[in-house]
């Protein structure tokens, strides 16, 4: 039919008397237009994953303004972004695979950023992290000084520490100073500083002291030391300019009033009798005196010495009275006439 349809349209152009070109059909079949719908589709959204970061202190405290950086497997930028106020951050939509975390600021002052670390991104999941940020570190200046002059001294060695832990040991140098970072766990964290070795010449500072630091600041901590007490040596050059006197309460001892007075022959401690009254006085109160915290003597022990000396007495007398009637009897003889 459709031949039929061309032959027909030829015969009326030829009969019109004009020869003109008229495209004939193709018999040929056309190829159907794809449609939109034919296209490949877009990997579904659902196999995206995310991550989600918490960003705290050691002291459990929320931490905003902490900025972080994701990096994909090629080192390029993946996303980036900071802590709320709540100190949190989330990355959406990140395809599946192993990406790098960097901590760029921790968004306070007095605390640290933590190391680099990777992230495993899985699909359709969201992997949760927890940052903690730690304080910064503490500064210590120690000094050890005289307790009297104030002046530092060398050669100090202490322990630093908090609870039942030594964080810091510390000695001090030539110049009575020695420095060094303490870790804190809080804004205000409690600190004992005791001291294991003094100073050369000093005695051991044996009290515990307490101190306060807070994150980054300085703080200044001072031990004392009391020099080491010495007995003071005799001096060769001060010897004894004279011999010391016996006691007079040791028996059996010479007096030193008759240090130089002759031994009798005998050996006997009794001395030989005075013939003169006075030397027996002299013997009497020389031996008869009382020592100090004895009791008194009687006198009984004198008796011989008075009897020596009234003998001497009574000799010495009779002697003088028979000269005297002697002389009397020859004045008498000499004064008679003679016959």
């Amino acid at each position: 039919m459709h031949a039929c349809l061309v032959r027909s349209a030829a015969a009326l152009a030829v009969a019109a008397g004009t020869l003109s070109w008229a495209p004939a059909a193709s018999a040929e079949p056309s190829e159907p237009t794809p449609s939109a719908s034919a296209a490949p589709a877009a990997k579904p959204a659902s196999d995206a994953g995310s991550v989600e970061i918490t960003t705290k202190d050691t002291a459990g405290d929320a931490l905003p303004g902490a900025a972080f950086l994701l990096l994909d497997s090629a080192g390029q930028e993946a996303a980036r972004g900071q802590s709320d106020a709540q100190g949190s951050l989330t990355f959406p939509d990140l395809a599946p695979g192993v990406y790098r975390l960097k901590q760029m600021a921790s968004g306070s002052p007095l605390h640290e950023i933590v190391s680099d670390q990777d992230v495993i991104v899985t699909p359709s999941a969201t992997t949760r992290l927890t940052i903690t940020d730690p304080f910064k570190a503490a500064k210590v200046l120690l000094q050890a000084k005289d307790d009297k002059t104030g002046s530092l001294l060398p050669g100090a060695t202490v322990n630093i520490g908090t609870g039942t832990s030594t964080l810091l040991t510390l000695t001090t140098g030539t110049k009575g100073a020695a420095s060094g970072e303490l870790p804190v766990s809080s804004r205000r964290t409690q600190f004992w500083v005791k001291e294991i070795k003094a100073p050369a010449g000093y005695d051991l500072y044996k009290p515990t002291k307490t101190f306060t630091a807070g994150p980054g600041a300085p703080v200044t901590v001072a031990v004392t030391n009391a020099k080491t007490a010495t007995d003071p040596k005799p001096d060769p050059s001060s010897k004894p300019t004279h011999r010391p006197t016996d006691s007079p309460s040791s028996p059996g001892k010479p007096n030193s009033g008759t240090a130089g007075a002759t031994p009798s022959a005998s050996g006997s401690d009794t001395p030989e009798p005075d013939s003169s009254p006075v030397a027996a006085t002299s013997v009497k109160d020389s031996t008869q005196k009382t020592p100090t915290g004895s009791l008194a003597h009687t006198g009984a022990d004198a008796t011989p010495w008075l009897v020596g000396g009234a003998a001497v007495l009574i000799a010495a007398g009779g002697g003088a009275l028979l000269l005297a009637r002697r002389s009397r009897t020859d004045s008498l003889t000499d004064d008679s006439p003679e016959s």
